[in-house]
């Protein structure tokens, strides 16, 4: 999805609850070690003009990892080289999705981190399979998401019918094109995959770090190779215990509160877009602006769907804030709707990237995991959540739709409980809607020995490395030495939220950090 920056003001605030361990740092030798396998793996010069030390390869696995020397697929690799004569070895990063590209974070990550620590680590990034400059890549249904796509609200049976039409013939053309590659685009055979990268690599241990989707696959990975984890740091965590159907439940309600939480700051903020002071006559207007849009989309682009697109990347990141606002008012207080398709534009629409994403995301949450396969099921239950939570229930409803229909059979989710790993690093916003609280929460008392940092009153998704620095403290540590903090409740450690944005028009909101808004375009939303 196409996304423009947006900017987050407000300086971090430190509170820093329990004491702290330092485990050995199990550090690997100076330089890599030189093997057959590491070999494989030619890096050319890729840098770009904010990474400009970005070096790029490919590596060959098997598309069956119990088949070996049967057909062979390639990953897209990229990497920031360690410059320090300490060497920790590599630190393959994720963004989640699934279907995230993982190319350019490494580039972010290895800038972000303080120097001295980057500088200890290879920082890799890959397109996990079926994903980007990875082959074959997928893109099922080129166009799916073209607008005006049909009101996402069944509210008649032929609306209904239709969304599950769409829904099938999006399964249908995936099945069509990718029959023999579908069976292996899946959480366990992507951990795979980075276990291959890390034999290719030379490592005897994998340090790790994923974001959303990422954290369940890090999960994963650490379950089926626990042996090979060196450092395992995850952000804003998936519930393992509801992977798909049940987490994309409980993903529309968070979605409903926070987007309540877009409407009370809106009204907080009255003087600039004078939509009014009550948050409930606020969301009250939004819901108008749906209902008009339904009718006669902005710019024949935004309908009630695309509408609905625009402004669910502002649960995930509230930098985005100023921007869904100043559309809004714009529409409805002068009937101006460029700026509304401007918004749709730069936060929604989805392009040939985009469809590729979402033809990975669906290949592989309908494989990981069983799905109802009568639609009355969705039916129910989605009209059941929609009563409570109407923000994005029945968007995300269809979002997830092909997977009723999808035409491979499902394995069962990796129980990721863990007592084999060396102290793992988790962090978790108390009001993140993407992966809610409550998942960070059950995956600390199932990795034995994690430590979870939580950011209290924080409701953006993908924490550290955003702006916080006390979060970011905690993640130094860990990486530089494994210091972990060690507290006596729920939360080893808990940092305060940054505070929510300004209007653009402040010159608060100009002059603020923009590493958050760098950080949410290369995470995306979905995952």
């Amino acid at each position: 999805m196409r996304k423009r920056a947006a900017v987050l003001c407000g300086a971090a605030a430190v509170v820093v609850a329990g004491t702290l361990t330092a485990v050995p740092a199990d550090a690997s030798p100076s330089h890599p070690p030189q093997t057959a396998r590491a070999a494989q793996l030619t890096w050319k010069k890729c840098g770009t003009d904010d990474y400009p030390t970005l070096q790029c390869a490919s590596l060959k696995v098997p598309l069956d990892h119990a088949r070996p020397r049967g057909r062979q697929i390639t990953l897209a690799l990229s990497r920031v080289p360690h410059t320090s004569s300490t060497y920790q070895g590599p630190l393959l990063v994720n963004p989640g999705g699934p279907g995230g590209s993982g190319l350019s974070l490494a580039g972010f990550v290895a800038s972000a981190l303080p120097k001295a620590v980057a500088s200890q680590y290879d920082v890799v990034g890959f397109d996990p399979r079926g994903v980007g400059k990875s082959t074959p890549a997928l893109d099922c249904r080129p166009g799916h998401f073209d607008p005006v796509r049909p009101d996402s609200l069944p509210l008649s049976r032929p609306v209904e019918r239709a969304g599950v039409q769409r829904a099938k013939a999006f399964a249908a053309a995936c099945g069509s094109k990718y029959a023999s590659v579908l069976p292996f685009l899946n959480t366990p055979d992507t951990a795979r995959d980075m276990d291959a990268i890390r034999r290719a690599l030379g490592a005897r241990k994998l340090n790790y770090f994923g974001y959303s989707y990422g954290t369940y696959l890090g999960a994963v990975y650490a379950k089926l190779f626990p042996e090979r984890v060196r450092r395992l740091v995850l952000d804003s965590i998936v519930d393992p215990s509801g992977v798909w159907y049940e987490d994309n439940l409980a993903q529309d309600r968070a979605f409903d509160d926070r987007h309540r939480a877009l409407m009370a700051w809106i009204g907080e903020h009255d003087a600039t877009y004078h939509l009014g002071t009550d948050p409930g006559r606020i969301e009250a207007r939004w819901y108008a602006m749906r209902t008009a849009l339904a009718k006669q989309p902005a710019g024949g682009t935004v309908g009630a769907s695309e509408l609905e697109d625009t402004f669910l990347p502002g649960g995930y990141y509230n930098g985005y804030w100023p921007y869904l606002a100043e559309a809004f008012a714009a529409y409805v207080n002068d009937g101006d709707t460029e700026p509304l398709v401007d918004a749709y534009a730069n936060f929604a629409a989805v392009d040939a990237s985009g469809d590729n994403g979402y033809s990975v995301y669906t290949a592989v949450q309908c494989r990981d995991a069983a799905w109802p396969r009568t639609w009355s099921r969705w039916r129910a239950d989605n009209w059941a959540v929609y009563g409570k939570a109407p923000f994005m229930t029945w968007n995300n409803a269809w979002y997830n739709a092909p997977c009723a229909f999808w035409p491979t059979s499902s394995l069962r989710p990796v129980d990721v409980a863990n007592r084999k790993l060396p102290p793992v690093l988790l962090f978790q916003a108390t009001n993140d809607a993407a992966t809610p609280y409550e998942g960070g929460a059950l995956v600390h008392r199932m990795l034995r020995g994690s430590s979870l940092v939580v950011e209290q009153g924080g409701g953006n998704h993908g924490i550290t490395l955003s702006g916080n620095a006390c979060l970011d403290d905690h993640l130094a540590r860990y990486l530089a030495d494994g210091t972990v903090p060690r507290g006596s409740g729920e939360a080893d450690a808990v940092c305060a939220a940054l505070p929510d944005p300004q209007p653009l028009s402040t010159e608060a909101a100009a002059s603020g950090a923009a590493r958050g808004s760098t950080l949410h375009r290369l995470l995306g939303f979905r995952g």
